[in-house]
Formats: C-alpha cells, structure tokens, sequence
C-alpha cells in the first residue's frame, strides 16, 4: 500500500471520529418528562405559552423575574422561571423554545427563542391575467 493511502484513510477515521463526536452534542427538543428524569442538565423545550395561566412580571419589583406556565409536545404543564427582562411581545408567540434545567419542579430557563406568528399568513395575493 502506498503511503499516501495509509494517509488518507487515517485522516478519513479522524473525520469520522470527530463528526461522531460532534453530533452526540447536538441536541433535540425535548419534553419536561426528560428533563425532569435528569434534573440538573440543561435541555431545549419547545413548547406554547399557556395562556388560561397567569403570568407573573412586575417590572418594578424585580425586572429580572419572569415566571409563566409553558405546555409541552406532550401536552404536559410545567411552571418556568426565566431570569431576565420580558420579551417583547412575549403573549403573541406563537410556540417558544425554552433553554435550561429542571430543578425542584420548576423548569428554570436561561434562554427564550419565540416564534412569533407571520404577519402574512392570512394575507392573500391575487393573481390575474393582463
């Protein structure tokens, strides 16, 4: 065998090594459930803000708490305590994506990516000949 092929299948094994070891680190939307049976790693939930709930904000007694009721895929219910000031137009988000830990029954969030609903979506285009 020639040298260069030895080298280009030890470079080809350490590519396939580091992409196994990359995608192990990607991670999935989970559920509550998940989180809550390993309590202390952090997660991504996705997940709609559960409106019939209170949300609880008061930007004068502390701006840096917000806490709200989020149902998961599953259906399930969960309280979540974010540290940090209130997205704007937090109530119109169509679903949210929750990044944090589960942690004596609440879901504590260090991060929110909303998905606010399209501003075309009932917008119709009408399309005629000349």
């Amino acid at each position: 065998m020639k040298k260069s092929n030895i080298v280009l299948l030890v470079l080809i094994a350490v590519a396939i090594g580091v992409i196994v070891t990359v995608a192990g680190d990607f991670s999935t939307y989970e559920t509550f459930a998940t989180a809550r049976q390993k309590e202390g790693k952090e997660f991504q939930v996705i997940g709609k803000l559960d409106t019939t709930k209170t949300l609880e904000y008061d930007p004068v007694k502390d701006a840096n708490l917000l806490r709200f009721y989020v149902v998961d895929k599953t259906g399930e219910i969960q309280p979540v305590v974010f540290y940090g000031t209130k997205p704007t137009d937090f109530e119109k988000a169509e679903s949210v994506v929750l990044t944090g830990k589960m942690s004596n029954g609440e879901f504590k969030c260090s991060k929110i990516l909303m998905k606010c609903p399209s501003k075309y979506k009932n917008d119709q285009v009408a399309i005629g000949k000349a």
